[in-house]
């Protein structure tokens, strides 16, 4: 009787996840991502719905993903036409799965930085950022900090664009008063809203 090989594949396919980058130029262009405690990748739909709302504002915008996780959305803005993107993240394998991706298209227009957000919007921006996605693993109160991080460093540019999710109605977060809530809906348990930034 032969015995048989224990099938770690199938194991290991458990802990990836699947992102799909539904429009630009690297459309229906499929990768795996290492899934991680807190990891919560926004879902094909809501992306969609976002970028719609972004359509007149992506070409050529500077992008900060401040809790990139998979790098969905900012793979999504590069290939819709973003000038440039500054994705942040603790987790080493998402870095590296991020930066694995990048090299993949031929991205040279993408630094992944492997760090805390918060820490790193202590800093002083080095330049002001045109849209920013918010999506920070929900309960660890990490979304109020890092938006007004970015407005006390300069992160942000005049009329930024500020996409979050979060497990409460965006209206009730307690935002920068100067930041107004221009959309907002409701996938599940997750609340997300697009804001613009007033100087």
């Amino acid at each position: 009787m032969r015995t048989r090989v224990p099938q770690h594949k199938s194991a290991h396919s458990a802990d990836l996840g699947q992102l799909r980058i539904i429009g630009g130029q690297w459309r229906s262009r499929q990768f795996s991502f290492p899934m991680a405690p807190g990891l919560r990748p926004t879902p094909n739909r809501v992306r969609e719905t976002l970028f719609n709302w972004l359509a007149p504002y992506v070409e050529g915008a500077k992008i900060l993903d401040l809790f990139a996780g998979s790098g969905a959305l900012c793979l999504e803005a590069l290939s819709r036409g973003a000038g440039s993107a500054l994705a942040l993240d603790l987790s080493a394998k998402a870095v590296s799965s991020l930066r694995e991706h990048l090299t993949t298209l031929d991205c040279s227009n993408c630094q992944v930085l492997q760090t805390d957000a918060l820490q790193h919007l202590e800093l002083q921006a080095p330049s002001s950022f045109d849209l920013v996605f918010l999506d920070p693993p929900f309960s660890q109160n990490l979304l109020l900090p890092a938006c007004n991080l970015l407005e006390q460093h300069g992160w942000l540019a005049d009329n930024a664009w500020v996409y979050t999710e979060s497990e409460n109605p965006p209206s009730s977060l307690g935002l920068p008063a100067n930041w107004r809530l221009h959309r907002e809906q409701k996938a599940g348990q997750v609340h997300y809203g697009l804001w613009q930034r007033t100087a």
